[in-house]
């Protein structure tokens, strides 16, 4: 059984932010849930949109706006009885190069507010993390660059970057967290060709309604 129960993306809801830099945790979830052929659903009751894959693996998108993720984690970890160090929470990561990923069983916030708030509602830094590069920013222009899309020039790193994400998750999954970063931390690395199944300081959206 794996050591892992939920598997928590970061992102801003609505379309206005689909695309977005901020949103490559949604993003890699998306892309976990197509693989394993289930759809997410609304569910208010957790201000989040969950998919359950066939392991029984949750995957949840917070729908409270990046700085207040955590309220939707605590709330589905606790009904589950599941502890933090059983919550992987995947995030965009500033001060990574696009391409690179970074796989940690504990950690700081590091300056993400979507992070901040989950340490907050989970009371400990002690759960795992996957950081995924987007690139820093032009000095000043913070807010705009987490915020806006990836360019052209961009995308196959990007699409590169989200497969490998997917195949540090299913390693993750399948043979714990130390595992999938022994093999996917050391360098920027291009998807495995296999169909193998399970075997990133900043200001966030600008505050919203009082967050």
């Amino acid at each position: 059984m794996s050591e892992l129960s939920l598997i928590v993306g970061l992102g801003n809801p609505g379309r206005s932010y689909e695309q977005t830099r901020h949103n490559v945790g949604f993003d890699l979830l998306d892309r976990i849930a197509r693989r394993g052929g289930v759809e997410f659903q609304s569910k208010p009751r957790w201000q989040a949109h969950l998919a359950r894959l066939a392991d029984g693996t949750l995957l949840l998108k917070p729908q409270t706006f990046m700085n207040l993720s955590g309220r939707a984690v605590r709330q589905v970890a606790d009904f589950h009885r599941w502890p933090p160090q059983r919550v992987l929470v995947a995030y965009d990561d500033i001060a990574l190069p696009l391409g690179r990923l970074r796989l940690r069983e504990k950690g700081s916030a590091g300056g993400h507010n979507g992070m901040r708030s989950i340490i907050e509602h989970l009371g400990t830094e002690a759960f795992p993390r996957l950081r995924i590069g987007i690139g820093s920013s032009q000095p000043g222009g913070l807010t705009g660059h987490v915020l806006g899309r990836f360019g052209e020039d961009e995308r196959e790193t990007l699409e590169n970057a989200l497969a490998t994400a997917e195949q540090a998750v299913q390693l993750a999954l399948a043979r714990g967290v130390a595992a999938a970063a022994n093999r996917y931390n050391a360098s920027i690395h291009a998807p495995e060709n296999s169909n193998h199944e399970p075997e990133v300081r900043r200001p966030d959206r600008p505050e919203h309604q009082g967050d």
